[in-house]
């Protein structure tokens, strides 16, 4: 499948998506410590996703999608089948076949002008500050929209001042409506304290499903194989992907530095690297 090339001048609005991988929960409703345990991550991962052109992004996926549909191969796979809600309507990393994982990475690997960065927390670290925070303010409760406020915050502390104009998308979680919250996040990123001063391109913020948006379609596979290496020390589908990654920032491995690592092209990020994280 070749890469298609936009006909539009390019534009010096940026578009990113962004979504998430593990989940913020400490505690069972009960205060149990659950993080590791079965069904909570001992990572949280925020990552975005930089598409030059999301229309093009939009075309490929779409046009995959057809072929895979049409292909008889799959006519009585649940997942294919559009009642089911599943890769039908979007391609979800966790939800489809390895055989359509592997088309869906193939076409991200040959699509240029894409660009990855992410956070990542270790939660065992967030533990520890939730229970000296406890100590000292013992009315004090954590809420994991802390977590995601404060990683969205160092995310896009580079991000935002590289264009006239930010079309932000953010992958829907939960039923509340937290927009808002977005937005102070993302003003707080983009001050420079240096300087006094913020990039003033505009902000456009949305949260929509990756059924809306293919680029969170997109954004959710690279999480997934970020989250496949820290979770499962499996590298194989990150380093498939790796010449389109930025940056990947480990706040919490501060056996070097006590601002954590930062993984980049000059300092790739593999299974091996991670056996000495402590």
């Amino acid at each position: 499948m070749g890469n298609k090339q936009s006909s539009m001048p390019p534009s010096s609005t940026r578009h990113y998506f962004v979504d998430e991988g593990g989940d913020g929960t400490l505690f069972s409703r009960k205060g149990k410590i659950l993080v590791g345990t079965e069904g909570c991550s001992r990572f949280f991962i925020l990552g975005l996703l930089d598409v030059s052109d999301p229309i093009v992004l939009e075309d490929q996926l779409d046009q995959l999608r057809g072929q895979l549909m049409n292909d008889s191969y799959f006519k009585s796979v649940p997942s294919m089948q559009p009642a089911n809600r599943k890769t039908a309507l979007a391609f979800h990393a966790k939800d489809d076949l390895p055989e359509v994982r592997r088309d869906v990475f193939r076409l991200l690997r040959e699509t240029d002008g894409l660009r990855f960065f992410a956070v990542v927390a270790d939660k065992l670290s967030l533990l520890e500050y939730v229970r000296q925070r406890n100590k000292r303010e013992p009315a004090y409760r954590y809420h994991p929209n802390e977590l995601y406020d404060s990683l969205t915050e160092r995310l896009f502390k580079e991000r935002l001042h590289q264009g006239s104009g930010y079309d932000i998308i953010f992958s829907k979680r939960g039923k509340s409506d937290r927009t808002a919250a977005l937005h102070r996040a993302l003003e707080t990123a983009r001050f420079v304290p240096q300087q006094q001063i913020t990039n003033h391109g505009s902000l456009n913020i949305a949260v929509a499903t990756p059924k809306e948006h293919v680029g969170l379609q997109a954004v959710d596979y690279f999480i997934w194989a970020l989250q496949r290496l820290y979770e499962r020390g499996d590298d194989r589908y990150l380093t498939y992907l790796w010449k389109a990654f930025g940056l990947v920032h480990d706040i919490d491995d501060i056996s070097k530095t006590d601002y954590g690592v930062y993984y980049t092209q000059n300092r790739p990020l593999t299974a091996a690297a991670l056996k000495e994280r402590k």
